[in-house]
């Protein structure tokens, strides 16, 4: 019982118990209402400040997302003795999402010139390259995966430039890091165990929700030619799916059944996206939007969250939502 391995996996489990009476990103999400409200007063002036502007802010703001979300995937999925730590493929796939990050972020260094080669570029050089090497040391390859994915990620963005749309690569990237919460909510300090709280899942279905009818009207074209009679047929049937897939999922919380329901969404807004003639330009963007102030609220990232609310612009929620009606 005095065992190294079993003390700190019952002083993780009493923590983690705890916390799920009160879920510290909810608290920490109330606590930030506060600057929240004065970045969605002060919009204009910060995008001014930033030369960013409605026209191009999820382009400008793209890169600075995909570099938080490494150095988030890389400092919080780090070293814990959780139970489940033997057996995991958790660092494979923190492996993926870094290799993923390094080529979004260097096929856009590539389009904007060579960071010119200073001292003080070699330190910060160093800094990410010990933190990634440091950030899987529970095996002995686990720091050759972590360095290789950011090297090879590296190298095949400097080859392709910048050819990935910013909204899906950016989309992809926090539908990974959510799904790898899920898979071991312990390692990242989301739950104990997977036995999460009606507040993580409602959270997490609400990012889901946002996230694929961003990338629906953002990759799926309006052809307004399911006549109308299929259409609500079919409209009601993926509703049905819809609703018992989220039962499901709030049920068993298993990344399988999340998957399923990711893919069930997906077919419910591309059926609602395909019925319309024609998509207001800026539902795309407030729902990208969305899901970036949702997933800076689960993962504990304000600036996340401040940058998704940058992107939402000028238009009312009231107009918002009589669009986004038309695709539920």
């Amino acid at each position: 019982m005095l065992e190294d391995v079993i003390v700190v996996q019952s002083a993780i489990s009493a923590f983690n118990n705890a916390a799920l009476l009160a879920p510290a990103f909810l608290w920490y999400a109330i606590l930030a209402l506060p600057l929240f409200v004065v970045v969605f007063a002060c919009a204009d002036m910060l995008r001014a400040y930033l030369k960013w502007n409605m026209g191009n802010v999820v382009e400008k703001s793209a890169p600075w997302v995909v570099g938080l979300m490494a150095g988030w995937a890389v400092l919080m999925g780090g070293n814990y003795a959780v139970i489940r730590d033997s057996a995991t493929v958790l660092p494979f796939v923190c492996a993926g999402i870094l290799f993923v990050c390094s080529m979004f972020l260097m096929g856009h260094v590539q389009c904007i010139g060579v960071i010119k080669s200073t001292k003080w570029w070699w330190v910060l050089v160093l800094c990410v390259l010990g933190a990634v090497l440091m950030s899987d040391m529970h095996t002995w390859w686990g720091p050759l995966l972590q360095i290789a994915a950011l090297v090879l990620g590296g190298i095949f963005g400097r080859s392709l430039g910048n050819r990935f749309g910013a909204v899906s690569m950016v989309c992809g990237i926090m539908l990974a890091l959510v799904s790898a919460i899920l898979m071991q909510p312990e390692f990242f300090r989301f739950g104990q165990l997977g036995n999460l709280t009606y507040f993580h899942l409602l959270v997490v279905m609400s990012f889901v929700v946002a996230l694929v009818g961003a990338l629906c009207v953002k990759n799926v074209g309006a052809r307004g030619k399911i006549k109308q009679s299929v259409y609500v047929k079919l409209k009601w049937l993926m509703r049905t799916f819809g609703l018992l897939a989220g039962a499901f999922f709030v049920l068993t919380e298993a990344l399988p059944v999340f998957f399923g329901m990711v893919a069930i969404f997906w077919c419910w807004f591309v059926l609602s996206v395909r019925h319309q003639k024609n998509i207001d330009v800026n539902l795309g963007r407030q729902l990208f939007a969305l899901a970036l102030i949702l997933f800076g609220v689960i993962t504990v990232m304000p600036v996340i969250s401040v940058i998704g609310i940058l992107c939402w612009g000028e238009k009312p929620v009231s107009e918002f939502w009589q669009n986004f009606k038309a695709l539920l």
